[in-house]
């Protein structure tokens, strides 16, 4: 994946702004040829270096409102089927292998404290998982983000 520039940053945070602009309108705004707006869209499409918009989907408006993080001690030997199971578990919304005392950090969606029970004990029953530790996530204080790394490549440092 090619780095993004500024032009990019400023394209990414005009459709922040305004997700549905057309092409036409981007390049009226940020007084660039609708050619450029285009061939750069493909670009990023093609490079991979947009995130699919399930990354926008709060998953409390799916009937999920806890979330917790449950970090993961795993058999190494075992570590690329445990993420595939993982991946098969429709609650489990991350999962990023980390440095430290554990091996993954796992976050997960649940609907109650019940499903969270039964989530945190199918996480457990994979095999090469050897413990776990989870943390309940009790406000969301900051979220995931880029806007201001986007204004500082844009060159906008607010």
């Amino acid at each position: 994946m090619s780095t993004l520039d500024s032009t990019d940053a400023r394209m990414l945070l005009a459709l922040q702004a305004n997700p549905r602009a057309t092409g036409v309108e981007l390049a009226h705004r940020l007084g660039l040829s609708r050619n450029t707006v285009q061939a750069r869209l493909t670009r990023w499409e093609v490079a991979g270096a947009l995130g699919d918009v399930g990354r926008r989907v709060d998953p409390r408006a799916l009937g999920y409102p806890l979330s917790a993080f449950v970090e993961t001690v795993v058999d190494q030997h075992q570590l690329d089927s445990v993420v595939t199971q993982l991946a098969d578990i429709p609650e489990v919304v991350e999962v990023c292998g980390t440095t430290g005392d554990v091996d993954l950090m796992i976050r997960v969606v649940a609907t109650d404290a019940d499903d969270l029970y039964r989530i945190a004990g199918r996480i457990l029953r994979i095999a090469g998982v050897e413990r776990t530790n989870m943390a309940l996530v009790m406000r969301e204080l900051v979220g995931p983000r880029l806007t201001p790394l986007l204004r500082r490549l844009a060159g906008d440092d607010r």
